[in-house]
This record gives C-alpha cells, sequence and structure tokens, in this order.
C-alpha cells in the first residue's frame, strides 16, 4: 500500500508518493498546466500514478488561512479532491496545508538552489511535506 500526496495550485500539482511502509514521503514530479480550469491532463497523469505506484489512498493539501478559516483556494482544493476521489475510486484526504510551501521554500533557500531550479521543484516538495506531515500524525496515533 502507498499514499499519493497532492499539493494543487492554480497553475501546478505537486506529487509526492510514500514508501511502502508509510514512513516517508519522497517528491515525485510536477504536473503543470497552461490555464487553472483545464485539469483533464492533470487528472489523466494522476490516474496514470495511483496506478504505476499502486496507490490506495490520497492526501490533498487543504490551505487554510493563519487563523483557520477557508477561502476560495480551499473549496477549490475541495473539488479538486472530490473528482480525484471520482475519478481514481480512491478515498482522498484533506489535510492541512498551512506553511508547507513556506518550509518547502526554506529547505531550497538553505540548497543554495538558482530561482529556476527552485520554482521546478517546490510544489512536489510541498506535496512531499503534507504527506509526511500526514504519514507522521497517523504514525503518532497508532503509537497512542
Amino acid at each position: 500500500m502507498r499514499i499519493m500526496g497532492l499539493d494543487f495550485g492554480a497553475a501546478t500539482c505537486g506529487v509526492a508518493i510514500s514508501d511502502e511502509l508509510l514512513l516517508t514521503a519522497q517528491p515525485v514530479e510536477t504536473i503543470r498546466r497552461k490555464h487553472e480550469t483545464k485539469l483533464r491532463q492533470t487528472y489523466a497523469r494522476i490516474e496514470e500514478l495511483v496506478v504505476q505506484y499502486d496507490v490506495n489512498k490520497i492526501v490533498v493539501g487543504l490551505p487554510k488561512m493563519l487563523d483557520g478559516t477557508e477561502g476560495e483556494r480551499a473549496a477549490a482544493c475541495r473539488d479538486f479532491a472530490d473528482n480525484v476521489s471520482r475519478r481514481t475510486g480512491l478515498e482522498t484526504i484533506m489535510w492541512d496545508e498551512r506553511l508547507t510551501t513556506v518550509q518547502a521554500h526554506r529547505v531550497l533557500d538553505e540548497a543554495e538552489l538558482s530561482h529556476e531550479k527552485k520554482a521546478a521543484v517546490v510544489d512536489k516538495l510541498a506535496a512531499s511535506l503534507i504527506l509526511q506531515n500526514f504519514l507522521d500524525s497517523e504514525a503518532n496515533r497508532f503509537k497512542n
């Protein structure tokens, strides 16, 4: 069993996959699109990755405001997750992604990558952080 993590944005969707033991999340790719509402190829690529990695569950980042409220972007992510679930037949879990993109930028700043290289990997790194936070939470839940 593997879990997929998705960081859904206006022009990209970062993808991460867990290992089979559900201990670690690895960034896989960033799916890019030319227009925010053109999602057919994004859904198709996610379906391909679900099969390729034998994914059983999907975690989608939920961008909440710092005060915990949800805005338009969160609504778009919920719609996206519903469509992914319908298309793949898999359970999708919404996961609070507050500050994961900021955290991803900090990691990349420490690596001293060029702006172009950072832009190429930030979304899949954010997806990896979202998924890793979920995996850690699940591991802690079973310990207690």
